[in-house]
């Protein structure tokens, strides 16, 4: 990971991109390009940027939630570069990708500071043609296999120390190929494999399952999805570490 300042300071995960610089992270150059050709609505909005012929980016700004949220809105308090919110999870996706682990490349990150508050942005290679597992529940039923490799792909990260600090059904991705991917980093961490964490992170994610249940007007779940997930995940937490 390289970092250079250009009085913000920049991460590039790749000699291929050292030519970003700030308006690379704000939504209206890109607008003004015409290479916006995607967003994706949520706490906040993700929008997916055409970098060059063969790269679309997803550019996300770092949004505070929960009632500071309301209060700060973007606002971080700055206490050292390596604390921000932006390096940390950069450095986890470097990290994660260098392993191999299924999740977005990592492209290029920014933390604007101003005396003692920040702001931040970061990009990531977007999955082509992916679609979440919340939002292919909302169409079709999940297929046992599928439930599988979703299983098989959350127990590799917990093998791996990855916490996941928002596991949720919006935040595990379906690729073109139906390769399983875990997308959003923020607040995630590596930590010594333990059941007492990896257990919260499962029962987060069972929430969401309901949570969209009952939010979503056609969505095929029931309790058996979950069963037959749990399961499929503790076959494979039992299986060595290879």
């Amino acid at each position: 990971m390289n970092v250079k300042q250009q009085g913000h300071t920049y991460f590039i995960h790749a000699d291929d991109y050292s030519a970003l610089n700030s308006e690379s992270f704000d939504p209206n150059y890109w607008r003004e390009q015409n290479a916006i050709v995607n967003e994706k609505k949520g706490r906040a909005t993700a929008y997916f940027v055409k970098l060059s012929h063969s790269t679309i980016a997803v550019l996300r700004h770092y949004w505070r939630g929960g009632l500071i949220g309301k209060i700060l809105s973007d606002q971080y308090l700055f206490i050292g570069l390596e604390k921000t919110r932006v390096y940390q999870e950069f450095s986890l996706l470097c990290a994660l990708h260098s392993q191999g682990l299924a999740v977005p490349q990592p492209i290029a990150a920014q933390v604007k500071r101003t005396g003692l508050i920040y702001r931040g942005d970061i990009l990531t290679k977007a999955i082509a043609s992916a679609e979440s597992l919340c939002e292919r529940m909302q169409k079709q039923r999940i297929s046992d296999s599928s439930w599988e490799a979703i299983a098989r792909t959350i127990a590799k990260f917990h093998k791996a120390g990855v916490y996941h600090a928002d596991l949720n059904i919006n935040n595990i991705l379906f690729s073109t190929n139906n390769c399983i991917y875990l997308i959003d980093f923020d607040r995630g961490e590596l930590r010594t494999p333990a059941l007492q964490w990896q257990k919260e992170n499962m029962a987060r994610l069972k929430r969401s399952f309901y949570k969209e249940a009952h939010r979503q007007e056609t969505f095929y779940f029931s309790e058996t999805n979950w069963q037959t997930l749990e399961q499929y995940y503790e076959d494979e937490m039992k299986k060595a570490v290879v």
